[in-house]
């Protein structure tokens, strides 16, 4: 929520107008965010008496059945927006067909949209929201360690534009945010491991105590799902719920007081030097975490070479990348990707590199004054530092797939029936008529999908059994109004 106080006074040549918004919003930790034992989301809407969600397919395929019982159970009318939104998604298109939905829905002013994701649905309903009305309120529950632990904590939604992320964006706060750690019971690892990359960011150069904790139980963390699988250990639990609360905290502490950005030193922008440009560069996408990841490793790299980072901090920090599964290097993060993203970012930056490094562990400095040449010798160097490491700094995982990824087959998403066959709608108003039809029934799920689903919208090929090829394509906006890639289905 926010409020505006301003003034008018008159000039000898006209007027000056000076006002100061009010921001507030709030982070509220439950566990079971749709246990009808919590009533606190549905009070956001008891007014209203209805709700629309826009919610990660994925999600759906996984809680729906739960997300539409609660709901039911509260006496409120839910109709649903399901979006499978990855990088080559995260479009202009992908948000109009969201604003689709709002607008049959008929949205009223200061009515909240719910929505209910990971980190790129996060940031692409965001947007619509401050789109639509040029304000309309909406309420988040994030549901991946990014969304958790980064993309909950800024008031920044955004798409992306061309090979550059988050180039068209707003700056938007939700009135309400709940973080559900128990979301990541059920997340592959990969993407736990992808979220893990946040938290080496914002602790190495924040917040050691957070930092050394993640160094002493990182495999059991991603292993475990930061202590949320079954039979996890107390310990292990303790661990996480400390680093999450530390993490969260820490973020909120550095950007609260710059939410519109105008100071351009921040310390969490480390590991988002380069990689906005170099995350869309390879044709599979990277995840987002093993972009910063690179970027985060190299810069320390660079921090090393100058003095600012000790040879044993510098391989400590390598080292927990390496162990964790996070790509510290790639073929394509090369001179060419550093000196466009170089040229990108200064722009950005208001022409100043402004590079967030570790100075020591758990704290931060920012680098203005390095030329091309330092960099290319620091990336040479770290190329060669990289041999003696696993798989040659190579990441685990490291491409986005069918958790994360938006595409679309023929231009058809695809949802899962409870038979497993595929069904080509994406937006459906779910009551009790047509909920039986439209939510899968805990069949085989593998990173959200059924088997079947996983199979046809593999990167690799076309849908089993099938001779002709079949074309994978980012999802697309059909018409500016019902597609059925991500608009609601006529």
């Amino acid at each position: 929520m926010s409020d505006l106080k301003a003034e008018v006074t008159k000039t000898n040549t006209g007027f000056h107008v000076e006002g100061y918004e009010k921001i507030e919003y709030d982070f509220v930790f439950l566990d079971g965010v749709f246990d009808v034992k919590n009533p606190h989301l549905a009070k956001c809407y008891e007014q209203w008496g209805r709700c629309l969600a826009v919610m990660d397919l994925n999600i759906f395929n996984m809680y729906g059945e739960m997300v539409q019982g609660y709901f039911d159970h509260y006496q409120l009318d839910l109709k649903i927006h399901k979006t499978a939104i990855g990088e080559k998604a995260k479009s202009m298109d992908t948000l109009l067909g969201i604003v689709d939905s709002m607008n049959a829905f008929g949205v009223y002013r200061k009515e909240p949209v719910l929505v209910i994701g990971g980190g790129l649905v996060t940031d692409v309903a965001g947007f619509a929201c401050a789109a639509y009305r040029r304000n309309t309120n909406y309420i988040r529950v994030p549901t991946t360690v990014i969304g958790l632990i980064d993309a909950s904590v800024s008031i920044k939604v955004a798409v992306n534009y061309g090979n550059y992320k988050n180039r068209l964006g707003a700056y938007h706060a939700p009135i309400h945010t709940f973080l559900d750690f128990s979301f990541l019971r059920t997340l592959p690892v990969a993407q736990i491991r992808n979220g893990f990359a946040e938290l080496i960011k914002i602790s190495s150069c924040a917040h050691l105590r957070t930092f050394e904790l993640l160094d002493k139980y990182c495999e059991l963390l991603i292993q475990t799902g930061f202590g949320r699988a079954d039979g996890s250990s107390s310990e292990i639990r303790m661990a996480a719920d400390e680093i999450n609360y530390s993490g969260i905290y820490e973020m909120l502490r550095l950007e609260t007081p710059n939410l519109h950005e105008i100071g351009l030193d921040r310390v969490i922008a480390y590991g988002h030097t380069w990689s906005p440009l170099h995350e869309l560069v390879p044709e599979v996408p990277l995840r987002h975490g093993h972009a910063i990841s690179i970027d985060m490793a190299y810069s320390a790299t660079l921090a090393n070479m100058r003095g600012l980072l000790s040879d044993e901090e510098h391989t400590r920090l390598l080292n927990i990348f390496s162990r964790a599964g996070l790509s510290m290097d790639h073929d394509l993060f090369n001179e060419e990707i550093l000196e466009k993203g170089t040229k990108a970012i200064l722009k950005t930056r208001d022409g100043k590199l402004r590079a967030a490094v570790p100075s020591p562990l758990g704290s931060c400095v920012f680098l203005n004054d390095i030329s091309m040449e330092d960099m290319y010798a620091a990336l040479h160097r770290h190329k060669r530092i990289l041999k003696q490491y696993p798989r040659q700094g190579a990441g685990i995982e490291a491409y986005v797939d069918s958790s994360d990824t938006g595409y679309a087959l023929n231009n058809e998403p695809i949802e899962v029936k409870p038979n497993g066959k595929k069904k080509r709608k994406i937006m459906s108003g779910l009551n009790h008529e047509d909920s039986a039809d439209d939510l899968v029934n805990g069949g085989p799920v593998k990173n959200g999908f059924t088997k079947e689903a996983s199979d046809a919208i593999s990167h690799a090929s076309g849908l089993k059994g099938v001779e002709e090829p079949q074309e994978l394509v980012p999802n697309k906006h059909v018409n500016s109004a019902n597609g059925y890639t991500n608009g609601h289905v006529d």
